[in-house]
């Protein structure tokens, strides 16, 4: 899978760089990244921001495509978003936002970006979002971006306290449109 860059507004998505490292240590230990996306094993230090850019840049695999959120004037880090698990036509979509950027739709936009980009460039069929339910922040991106209520994954997934969630799922198809 080839890197691209995808505008949105306000926004640019592009691949994540090496120079992204001391923005991505901050963001991985802010409390609600932390908890929300959580990181496995070992501190969060310069060398983890490093190998946790450098992965994700990576797209040769062809399973994931993850992008820098970044204001498009300026290139101030904003977020992330992920398209991840790709397989048959379908994939999961994750995102975090720094703590500047909250509650100003980045989330949203970036996600509505980048699904566009997935069903358009990548084909693909369906994409997953799932959020603990105690999360009620991711639950306002995925109803605003359009990806609609599935139901309750019970206990789901172990979050960054170390405690099981349950999680909603919503998914959008390529013929929602």
């Amino acid at each position: 899978m080839e890197h691209v860059e995808l505008a949105a507004a306000d926004l640019l998505l592009r691949p994540w760089r090496d120079a992204d490292a001391p923005a991505v240590r901050a963001a991985l230990r802010d409390p609600d990244v932390a908890q929300w996306n959580p990181q496995s094993g070992g501190p969060v230090d310069d060398g983890y921001a490093l190998l946790w850019v450098r992965r994700r840049a990576d797209w040769s695999a062809g399973d994931h495509a993850s992008m820098a959120v970044t204001a498009a004037d300026g290139g101030e880090l904003l977020g992330s978003v992920s398209l991840h698990h790709i397989h048959h036509g379908d994939a999961s979509i994750g995102y975090w936002t720094m703590p500047s950027a909250r509650g100003r739709g980045v989330a949203v936009r970036a996600v509505v970006r980048l699904t566009e980009w997935a069903f358009t460039d990548l084909r693909l069929h369906r994409v997953e979002l799932c959020h603990a339910v105690a999360n009620p922040a991711s639950c306002r991106v995925a109803e605003r971006a359009g990806y609609a209520a599935e139901g309750t994954l019970r206990e789901s997934y172990q979050y960054g306290d170390g405690r099981r969630y349950d999680e909603h799922l919503h998914a959008r198809l390529a013929t929602d449109r």
